[in-house]
């Protein structure tokens, strides 16, 4: 049987129906200026997710990271940490300004004792910088090998470890690079799956076997 419904009035004694909550406004992603962003704006752009990068003036947002690429900094880092003389400090997940429009997070950096500034520096400068790790990820394999050493060769820093997780078990393999300082470009001085054992940027060993990596 056809027929007009029509919503009935609220009682007296109803009470009101509960507030629907105002909708949120979708986060917006900021708009690159026509030359691109620069190292200040990496500072100054509000909500940035944490861990952002400036590569050639774009903003590089990382992805949630497997438990090999946690463990292999926390391996590095304490093994650098006590082999580092006192004129070095190690520090991990930190800003590394190369030029106005790239500021890299790499993995790891060995920088001079004295560009540190106290518990709240956000960045160091590339001429402080003396190593910089990078552990692979999926997303970011392509940065890793190609566009950022590139750029750290060509800022002058003189050692750069690749690290990757070799196929099958998992196992971790270190890249050792040293600058060749007359062509800005990394030479490759060796490839470590057990024993990291190397002299510069000082004398270090530290056991990157997968037990080691497996205890942590």
């Amino acid at each position: 049987m056809g027929g007009t419904m029509t919503a009935e009035p609220l009682s007296a004694h109803e009470p009101d129906p509960e507030p629907k909550p105002a909708p949120q406004p979708g986060f917006r992603w900021p708009v690159p200026p026509r030359e691109g962003f620069t190292v200040d704006d990496l500072y100054t752009l509000p909500d940035l997710p944490p861990h952002t990068e400036l590569l050639d003036g774009s903003l590089v947002f990382v992805s949630p990271q497997r438990d090999f690429h946690s463990t292999m900094i926390d391996l590095l880092a304490t093994g650098l940490r006590g082999a580092a003389p006192t004129s070095m400090k190690v520090r991990r997940e930190m800003t590394v300004v190369l030029d106005r429009r790239n500021a890299p997070e790499p993995d790891i950096c060995v920088v001079r004792a004295d560009a540190v500034g106290g518990l709240d520096q956000t960045r160091y400068a590339a001429e402080d910088v003396v190593l910089v790790v990078e552990v692979i990820s999926p997303d970011s394999e392509a940065r890793d090998r190609d566009a950022k050493p590139r750029k750290y060769a060509a800022a002058g820093i003189p050692h750069f470890w690749l690290v990757e997780m070799g196929d099958g078990d998992a196992h971790p393999m270190v890249r050792v690079y040293e600058l060749d300082p007359v062509n800005h470009v990394y030479a490759l001085t060796g490839i470590h799956h057990d024993q990291l054992k190397v002299p510069v940027p000082f004398d270090l060993g530290i056991d990157i076997t997968l037990d080691a990596l497996r205890a942590l």
